[in-house]
Formats: structure tokens, sequence, C-alpha cells
């Protein structure tokens, strides 16, 4: 009888010991932030706030992507706890389309999205009927028609701002062409067109120069130059993804950016 006993009891314990377990290891899984970003400059920046977490007490793991719609809905879903890609123009207009309460949580990096060809270099040797590549994501499409009208190329409608689409256009004397791509296209669309307006993390990532392939850019305090770090509403105010936060905006990787991107990528903290 007792032996029976016995048996049983090393029977419970074998069972409970490996519910024991993975209680653990999920106690250890859910106090790592999962911080989304798509590849290139936000990656590898985001990689460099990760270390300097680590040396806080805070595990972060980078998630790469390679479109821009993705990490929003999957910070919407909760299977990401903080993003760093976007502007704050792109991320409200998310927000409106998708229903979602996805917010702002610190400034990331000064990138400007500019003009870059193979064969052209100055706004004035842009020939009639030149074909541009622009970004079709809603946002980035009306950002990129803004640079072109900046550039005196173009005339967009009034009122439209960053919600600009080709339809918008109301004075086009150079008879241009556009073609929209999405924004992780357009650095291998220069093969095919005159002209593309690359947001400057696809340019970086795909090895082109700004200074050598690109000409005509946004100003450095344009709305749309201004990537974000955000999170949902509802973790924003989390210990953790404040850490993060503070990690991001700390002096090493301050120090990383400038030496690392050479003024193609700035602090936006500064």
């Amino acid at each position: 009888m007792q032996r029976s006993k016995l048996i049983k009891l090393i029977a419970a314990a074998a069972i409970a010991a490996p519910i024991l377990l993975t209680g653990c290891g999920d106690k250890k899984s859910s106090s790592e932030l999962k911080v989304g970003a798509t590849a290139g400059p936000h990656a590898e920046n985001v990689q460099k706030a990760a270390e300097v977490a680590k040396a806080q007490g805070l595990n972060v793991k980078l998630v790469e992507f390679t479109d821009y719609v993705t990490p929003n809905k999957s910070l919407d879903e909760g299977a990401l706890d903080v993003v760093v890609y976007q502007h704050e123009p792109f991320l409200n207009n998310f927000n409106k389309q998708q229903k979602t309460k996805l917010k702002k949580i610190g400034d990331a990096v000064v990138q400007p999205m500019g003009f870059y060809s193979k064969n052209i270099h100055d706004v004035k040797d842009i020939p009639e009927g030149a074909t541009f590549a622009i970004p079709n994501d809603p946002s980035n499409e009306g950002r990129a028609l803004l640079l072109i009208e900046n550039a005196g190329l173009i005339k967009i409608k009034d009122g439209v701002g960053g919600n600009a689409t080709v339809a918008d256009i109301v004075s086009n004397p150079k008879k241009l062409k556009f073609k929209e791509l999405e924004a992780a296209q357009l650095p291998r669309s220069l093969s095919d067109v005159d002209i593309a307006t690359i947001p400057m993390n696809y340019v970086i990532s795909s090895g082109l120069s700004p200074k050598k392939d690109g000409f005509f850019f946004e100003s450095k305090d344009a709305p749309f130059a201004l990537i974000i770090i955000a999170s949902r509403e509802n973790n924003a105010n989390d210990p953790r993804v404040q850490q993060f936060v503070k990690a991001f905006q700390s002096e090493p990787v301050k120090q990383f950016i400038i030496e690392k991107f050479q003024g193609s990528v700035l602090p936006a903290w500064q």
C-alpha cells in the first residue's frame, strides 16, 4: 500500500516538473521586448539600442521587415511591442485607415527622401517625358509628390498636402510619367526609370550613395523626414517600452548613427 502511494507521488512530481519549467519559460519570454524595424538603417539602429538595453537588464529582440504595413499590423495585434521605421504622418494615416490606436512615443532619426538616378544629377537636366518611380504607400506617395513639386516640376491641387496622389497633379509642364512601386523596390527600379524618389533607409540598404547617386532632397526639418518610435496606446507607459526609448536615445546609439551613416542619417533627439 505504501509502495503504491510512493509511486503515485513520484508520478505526480514528474508531471508537475515540466509544468513548472514551462511556466518559468513563459515568464522569461514575456520579459523580452520585441521591436520591429525595416531592414537597413532602422534595423541597425535598433540592434545597437538593443545592446545598450541589454547592458541595463532589458532583453530586446529585433524583428526585421521589408514592407511598411506589416510592422504596424504586428504591433497592433500584439506580436510586437514597439516599431521604429516610419514618420508620424504615415502612422496617423495607418491609424485612420486601419482603425488602430498606435502612438508616437519618441523621436528616432532624421532621414530625408531624395531624387536618385543613374544618369541625371541636377533638376535642370530632367528631360521632358521623364519617368519617376515613387512609393505606392499613401503617405510616402504624397511625400514624393510634394518633393517633386518643391523641385518646380509639377503642381499639386491645393489643400491635399501629404495625402496627394498622382490624380491630384494639376500641372505637369514636362509631361512627366509616374510609376508607383513598393518602397523596397525603388532602388532596383533605377534601371527602368529616369529618377526614383527613395526613402533614405532603402537608399542605404541597397548600397546607393546620397552624395553620388542623389541630387535633390527634403529639408532635414521636414515632418516626413523625422522617423519616430511607436507603440500601442495601451503599452506606451510599460516600463520596458520606456526603457527601450531611453536606450535608443542614448549617447552610444547617437555616436553609432553619426559614425555609421556619415550624415545620411542623423539622431533626431540631439
